[in-house]
């Protein structure tokens, strides 16, 4: 077979954020555009770390199409052999448990995350190194650098491999299976948790859940783990079938975006015991009770409090890590525990590192996203699964169980608030505005709410020594308050203001007050510091987490 050469041009916007690069499925589709990143990926690798790669998405828009156009790129790159996802289906999640299984060198992950999808939708490609984990900067940084001076790409031949079905294939000297998408990482997941007492819990007759696909990747992955293995009901499962466009929905799993499931659980009368949903490539997740909402900062610090009650986690908690805008609730978890619990930039990649040293083995972000050393990702099913197994082993609801972590540790309120799509301009001029602050505002008060400190985070990787800068605003009160004001990486129109809020209370103070009410008054100040509804042109935030 063939291997063409094709001659072709940088594009000026390659540089990988976050999580890859993502921008709209129209951008994706231009000439050129796919295959000039891959190649730079490509010949961003030694020739030892281009023998073995594993490809999927989440099935949105594109998904296929692009699927193909890489595993050629690959084939004419001299790639030994390529797992693809059996419809070019891949969680996540289940990307990483295939590296780290097979011992590949790495992987492409197809998926612009909880964006949405369809041919005006989102698009998004994402490299995986050989722990499973995403790429460190380092390496995303020398990609980008190539896409700027790119000039060819080399590609093969030849018609589509076929995708739904598994099978081995082999061309031009590369070995192609088409692999099961779920079963890998179902097992590790039965391995993990202790199958046989959830499905007891479940055949009892006394406990039902809910679980929201919405209509991404995980609907596959929740059959058969959640109905097959688990014993529970098919009805349980909402939106399971993925669709391109994720049936014109937005596969965020947040109060918003999962209101179906939000208003289920909230029905007086006859709401599932668990209601929980994933995201659009399955590595976020949103846990409820009836009538109750988990926050994930509170959710990780369950788990880190119980995770020893677990299987796959009697060994206990060696340490902790979350992103900085993540509530220091787990922080009071690993005080009383004796571990560390280390503060990160957002961003899973910089959880990889403290988990490879094994100063960590378990971790999240305040986004939905939890995630153990099983595996370099966040991940939604294992963090349903993880409440699954924790409620059959306590016998309590969600609601009590996070009520007698509360009491035994204090609550952190928290709430997260989201300015969607806003003008680049006016939320530059707003982070601006408030860095030129900082220097002002410790000392000051606010009521009660005196400035210990005011800053923009910074990071130096204990692992590796490298820095990372400017990564979001902090503003730190002697009551243990925090306001965080930071910019989402994530999106690829306009910008995402984020800004956080949290309040500390011990276990002998108020743990039952609402959350937006007690919080008002950290509100008030950011209002008053960058006057965020005028100048961001809403009344209210688009999303309240």
């Amino acid at each position: 077979m063939t291997i063409n050469t094709i001659t072709t041009s940088p594009f000026p916007d390659q540089k990988p954020g976050t999580s890859g690069l993502r921008k709209q499925v129209k951008v994706f589709q231009a000439p050129h555009y796919l295959a000039n990143f891959i190649q730079s990926i490509f010949d961003s690798l030694t020739s030892a770390e281009k023998t073995t790669l594993v490809i999927g998405g989440d099935g949105r828009y594109y998904n296929r199409e692009a699927i193909q156009v890489i595993l050629r790129i690959a084939i004419a790159n001299g790639y030994k052999h390529v797992y693809i996802g059996q419809h070019g289906l891949l969680s996540t999640p289940a990307v990483s448990v295939i590296i780290r299984k097979y011992k590949l060198n790495g992987g492409i992950i197809l998926s612009a995350s909880h964006n949405p999808g369809g041919p005006d939708g989102d698009f998004g490609v994402k490299y995986n190194v050989s722990n499973g984990g995403p790429a460190p900067e380092t390496f995303t940084n020398k990609v980008f650098e190539h896409t700027k001076t790119i000039a060819r790409y080399l590609i093969v031949e030849g018609d589509d491999i076929p995708l739904d079905d598994a099978g081995e294939y082999e061309i031009a000297g590369t070995r192609i299976t088409v692999i099961d998408s779920v079963s890998d990482y179902a097992d590790l997941m039965e391995h993990l948790f202790d199958f046989d007492k959830i499905h007891s819990m479940f055949n009892s007759g006394l406990f039902s859940m809910a679980f929201d696909a919405m209509h991404a990747v995980t609907g596959p992955y929740a059959r058969e783990i959640l109905v097959k293995r688990l014993g529970a009901t098919e009805e349980s499962i909402m939106n399971g079938t993925p669709l391109p466009d994720f049936g014109k929905g937005h596969p965020d799993p947040n109060l918003v975006y999962a209101a179906d499931l939000v208003a289920l659980m909230n029905q007086k009368l006859q709401s599932p015991d668990l209601g929980a949903a994933s995201d659009g490539d399955g590595d976020r997740n949103m846990i409820l009770g009836r009538q109750f909402f988990v926050t994930p900062s509170d959710s990780l610090a369950v788990m880190a409090a119980n995770a020893h009650l677990l299987p796959g986690y009697r060994h206990g908690v060696c340490g902790i890590a979350r992103s900085m805008p993540t509530s220091m609730a787990a922080d009071h978890v690993a005080r009383r525990m004796g571990i560390k619990c280390y503060e990160t930039p957002t961003g899973w990649k910089f959880f990889g590192n403290l988990l490879d040293a094994g100063l960590i083995n378990l971790c999240g972000e305040e986004s939905f996203g939890t995630g153990s050393d099983h595996i370099r990702e966040k991940d939604g099913l294992w963090a349903v699964l993880f409440w699954l197994n924790l409620i059959a082993e306590k016998k309590q609801s969600v609601a009590n169980i996070v009520h007698q972590h509360w009491q035994g540790f204090g609550r952190n309120y928290y709430s997260r608030h989201d300015y969607e799509n806003i003008d680049m301009t006016a939320a530059q001029a707003m982070l601006s505005d408030i860095q030129t602050l900082l220097p002002t505002l410790s000392g000051r008060a606010w009521g009660d709410n005196l400035v210990m400190a005011a800053d923009n985070f910074s990071y130096r990787d204990p692992v590796d020594g490298s820095l990372s800068e400017n990564q979001g605003i902090r503003i730190l009160f002697e009551n243990e308050s925090r306001i965080i004001v930071r910019m989402s990486g994530t999106g690829t129109q306009g910008a995402t203001l984020r800004l956080y809020f949290e309040q500390y209370q011990p276990p002998a103070g108020q743990l039952d007050a609402d959350t937006q009410t007690w919080l008002a008054p950290l509100f008030a100040i950011v209002e008053e510091l960058i006057q965020v509804k005028q100048r961001s042109g809403r009344s209210a935030p688009d999303v309240i987490t």
